[in-house]
C-alpha cells in the first residue's frame, strides 16, 4: 500500500503510511497532511527548470515565441523584468509582464527561467 502514497517531504523515505487523515513518516516520525501540502503546491509557479518564482523576478525567454499582430518573435535569451505572477490562470499564461518592443502581455511559465 506504500507504492501509492508520496514520500516523506522531511527525509524522502518511500515507508510512509496512513493514520486517519495524516501521513506519518516511520523514520523521522513527521506527519502531515497531503490535501493541505497539494493546496500549498498548486498555488507555487515553477519556471522551466523547477525554480520558484515570485513577484518582481527578472527572467529570460528560453523558447522562441510568435506573437499576433507582431512581425517579429520573441527571441530565445530576452530578458523580461518585474514579472507579476498570476495563480490560477485557466489558459496556463501565469505570469503577466512587460516585454520591451512588444508590450504588456501574459507568458507561461515554462517558456521562461528565473535570472539567478
Amino acid at each position: 500500500m506504500s507504492e501509492t502514497l508520496p514520500p516523506c517531504p522531511h527525509c524522502s523515505s518511500e515507508y510512509t503510511y496512513e493514520m486517519g487523515a495524516l501521513l506519518v513518516c516511520p523514520e523521522c516520525a513527521h506527519e502531515w497532511n497531503p490535501e493541505e501540502d497539494e493546496a500549498i503546491d498548486s498555488s507555487i509557479i515553477k519556471d522551466s527548470v523547477g525554480n520558484i518564482l515570485a513577484d518582481g523576478d527578472t527572467v529570460t525567454v528560453v523558447k522562441g515565441l510568435k506573437v499576433k499582430g507582431f512581425p517579429q518573435d520573441i527571441k530565445v535569451g530576452t530578458k523580461v523584468r518585474n514579472i507579476r505572477l498570476v495563480p490560477g490562470a485557466s489558459d496556463g499564461h501565469d505570469i503577466d509582464c512587460k516585454v520591451d518592443g512588444f508590450g504588456q502581455m501574459q507568458l507561461k511559465s515554462s517558456v521562461v527561467k528565473k535570472v539567478l
